[in-house]
């Protein structure tokens, strides 16, 4: 399962965040450092379900009325403070914790209602954009502070044995921070000059791109609910991916949809209530209905969706076993969605299945068209795939 991390400095609403996304029960509080040991749970990313496309009428159970929500996992780290790379605050925990994610959401306090350090100070009194680099600068310093411990050892191995292909060496040092072969041939790529002759500067910069190649960002402008319109009108206008969010609201949303009083699916713009509720139940969810109609929906099923589509380029893909009813050998419909990145073939999804299915390859099915299709075969979007083997 691949894992998207949330970070940011404290008491951004990162806990509250995770809570909406996964209804795990973590404790969330006005001041710093509530989450001190990394959370860990399930959310989902939104997609549409093909199960529609066989009838009217039809559906296979496992989605919400024609939307699927495939799990990912959700990983809520300690709060992050400026020099975090130096061990100030709980910097190594949180940098620890981190290691595993494949993209990051920086949720930040759009109201700016918090210092640097999480400490409230009251809504409207710190520029939210102050927070925005802070993240990246302190990941990119993370990166340098490992790269820099044996770079000269390990340079001065490459010019005495000749080594033309540098990337294994790096990225085995930087393999416990979740950085691999291709992060760092990308990143060499778009450095100039001899890496054994790189002074400072090059080695930051040479970190700041695998930050940026391992750890692609993206930012939700969270309690957008209670922040200064000018704060989330600057912070959009920002040359980063941000998704204004009220994660409150989707707390409120998913606990009621939970206990039965509205229809709620996550990411939607809208709800239906269900049951009869108080008058302050009622006024409650109004509010709620306001902002969901201001902004499309609370922003945290977007972030989500984003991260592992935008930002990872991942795609979902719907293996069966029968072509025709698209079901499992036990007649469930469309039992299984796997994400996968975009790019791959129908042989990587054998290989996702069961090694020993994609060693036993022969060919693979589109459950729409019935054509046969190699193991070079690109997958798209929602295909549903049959795959043929020997075993």
């Amino acid at each position: 399962m691949l894992s998207v991390g949330l970070a940011g400095k404290p008491n951004a609403g990162k806990s509250t965040f995770f809570k909406a996304a996964t209804l795990a029960e973590v404790e969330i509080a006005n001041y710093p450092f509530t989450t001190i040991d990394a959370n860990h749970g399930v959310s989902s990313v939104r997609v549409p379900c093909p199960c529609r496309e066989l009838g009217t009428g039809t559906e296979c159970g496992k989605c919400r009325d024609g939307v699927r929500y495939v799990p990912v996992e959700l990983i809520d780290v300690a709060g992050l403070v400026p020099d975090a790379h130096l061990g100030k605050g709980l910097g190594n925990e949180f940098l620890d914790s981190l290691r595993v994610a494949e993209a990051v959401i920086h949720v930040l306090d759009a109201s700016g209602s918090a210092d640097a350090e999480g400490n409230p100070v009251g809504v409207g009194n710190r520029d939210p954009e102050k927070d925005v680099l802070f993240l990246k600068y302190e990941i990119g310093m993370w990166l340098y502070g490992i790269l820099n411990r044996n770079w000269e050892r390990l340079m001065r191995r490459v010019r005495a044995e000749g080594i033309k292909m540098i990337e294994p060496l790096i990225s085995e040092q930087l393999a416990g921070a979740g950085v691999t072969d291709n992060h760092v041939r990308w990143a060499l790529s778009v450095m100039k000059g001899d890496p054994t002759k790189w002074g400072e500067e090059e080695m930051k910069r040479f970190a700041e791109l695998l930050r940026d190649a391992s750890k692609p960002m993206i930012i939700a402008a969270n309690k957008v609910d209670v922040a200064p319109p000018e704060f989330v009108e600057r912070l959009k206008a920002l040359d980063e991916i941000v998704v204004p969010t009220s994660a409150a609201a989707e707390v409120a949303l998913r606990m009621a949809d939970k206990s039965g009083a509205i229809k709620y699916r996550p990411g939607d713009g809208d709800f239906e209530l269900v049951k009869d509720l108080s008058g302050p139940q009622k006024a409650g969810l109004e509010k709620i209905r306001e902002i969901l109609k201001g902004m499309g929906g609370t922003g945290v099923q977007e972030c989500i969706d984003r991260a592992v589509f935008e930002l990872l380029d991942y795609i979902p893909v719907f293996p069966v076993e029968d072509e025709g009813k698209w079901t499992d050998r036990n007649g469930v419909m469309l039992p299984d969605a796997y994400l996968m990145k975009k790019g791959s073939t129908t042989r990587d999804l054998a290989y996702r299945i069961h090694t020993d299915i994609g060693d036993s390859f022969l060919f693979a099915l589109d459950g729409r068209s019935k054509r046969r299709l190699g193991e070079k075969h690109e997958l798209a979007a929602g295909d549903v795939i049959k795959i043929v083997s020997t075993k």
